[in-house]
């Protein structure tokens, strides 16, 4: 993996308008922190990428099932050991419980290590008689409510890099080294199993419980086998591109251009125009490149995204991630999928069943509903079910934490609840238990496919 200038002729994205961008300031230490970048180690490297385009192939199949998911946006703070490690454990649990209803390997994916920008719906933030610039992640400003914080400043472009870093250091002991051992894992959701609360999944787990019996009765050496580590990959919205162009790199085994900010990386629905910078760049790069989709989404422009990303169609390059709300995922997916099916395109269809889910609760505070988050994943499998095509996988906003952040869920957290422990500085969150709940949930809806 060799740095390159991939600013020149060959791409046109430098020059096309770019939504959702800071405003940096003027006097050229953007310019300097990019320089900067550029001269840094990769955070991933390109065979790590083509990996995991092979994993989302066979998900585009049905042999596979994706599982992506993590904060809503990654806080400098907040890249603790502890935090990494109940992040990393709950993808484990939810992944192991997914496997079994899938009766197929789970893909790992995490919102971590590159998730710290945010698109806004203003570029400002009104409080009283004070306007300031909207907090876009810890990136580019911060939360707090001063002139100074909400200064975008081009050197958090660097202190996110050196995170991520970190962060991937630490998620890469965790999934090679003893921690990801399947049996932790199971012992792990046996523990959640115990609580009362979580009596109607004690039959899968009591099942699952017998298929690791059966295992080891057979023999199954869990120490030398791919049971005692996992594959777990990074992912993050390609939003910024005063970050993502520094760390985008030239292959030195075939010239061609990778982001090595991350194996996965996503274009969000503000930012998908067919005419703008962010469709233009993932289309010039070779990772697996995923692209969000609303309920408005206009079937002929999906063709057109596929035709200018995906030209030469190949298995697991593509990957849409449905939005739509509990409320219109039923009406709104199906011509979006038989479009694309029609077309030929080997697409991957990920459920993302949280942003089309938000509101703003009675006591103030921007919340979904655990009950509606169940229902568009449910209604993501009717649509592929009725269509006879392969729904590959769940894009979920999650934390390790015991937050109270969603409504709902076998804890009932309610209105009142939301003040106790709410920590997200952008969206809400499934906490610990809720994210292990759906994770059984969705094992049903798997199993009954």
């Amino acid at each position: 993996m060799t740095s390159g200038d991939i600013t020149g002729a060959q791409l046109q994205w430098p020059d096309l308008p770019a939504a959702q961008q800071p405003e940096w300031p003027q006097d050229g230490s953007v310019e300097r922190v990019r320089e900067t970048l550029a001269a840094l180690p990769p955070l991933v490297f390109a065979g790590e990428c083509d990996v995991l385009k092979s994993r989302l192939a066979d998900a585009a199949r049905g042999e596979a099932f994706l599982l992506q998911g993590g904060d809503c946006a990654e806080m400098f703070e907040s890249a603790t050991a502890d935090n990494i490690r109940d992040r990393i454990r709950t993808l484990l649990q939810m992944a192991a419980v997914l496997t079994y209803g899938a009766s197929t390997p789970v893909i790992k994916v995490g919102r971590i290590a590159g998730q710290f920008a945010k698109p806004r719906s203003k570029n400002t933030e009104t409080r009283g008689d004070v306007t300031l610039p909207a907090f876009r992640g810890d990136i580019v400003n911060d939360f707090a409510f001063t002139p100074e914080a909400r200064r975008p400043d081009p050197e958090r472009l660097l202190r996110a890099y050196h995170t991520s870093a970190s962060t991937l250091n630490l998620v890469r002991a965790f999934t090679t080294g003893g921690f990801a051992d399947l049996r932790r894992v199971h012992e792990w959701n046996r523990g959640f199993i115990a609580n009362s609360a979580y009596a109607r999944y004690e039959s899968m787990a009591r099942d699952i419980d017998n298929a690791m019996k059966f295992m080891t009765a057979c023999g199954v050496d869990f120490e030398s086998t791919p049971l005692s580590a996992v594959e777990l990959f990074s992912s993050h919205e390609a939003l910024l591109l005063d970050y993502e162009q520094p760390l985008t790199r030239i292959d030195s085994r075939t010239g061609d251009a990778y982001a090595v900010s991350g194996h996965f990386v996503w274009v969000g629905e503000r930012t998908r125009q067919l005419d703008g910078a962010h469709l233009d760049y993932v289309s010039r790069i070779k990772n697996p490149v995923g692209v969000k989709v609303g309920p408005d989404a206009d079937p002929d422009e999906i063709l057109r995204i596929i035709d200018q990303v995906d030209p030469e169609r190949e298995p697991g390059r593509l990957t849409f991630i449905t939005r739509m709300g509990a409320g219109k995922i039923r009406e709104r997916l199906p011509r979006l999928v038989e479009k694309v099916t029609e077309s030929g395109a080997p697409a991957v269809w990920v459920c993302d069943p949280m942003h089309g889910n938000t509101f703003e609760s009675a006591s103030g505070y921007k919340t979904r509903e655990f009950d509606d988050v169940v229902d568009e994943v449910r209604g993501f499998f009717e649509v592929h079910g009725s269509l006879g095509t392969i729904p590959g996988g769940i894009h979920v906003e999650l934390t390790g934490n015991d937050v109270t952040e969603c409504l709902g869920g076998s804890e009932k957290i309610l209105d009142a609840d939301l003040a106790t422990r709410y920590e997200s500085a952008c969206d809400p969150r499934l906490n610990h238990q809720q994210s292990l709940e759906l994770s059984f949930l969705v094992a049903e809806m798997l199993s009954a496919r």
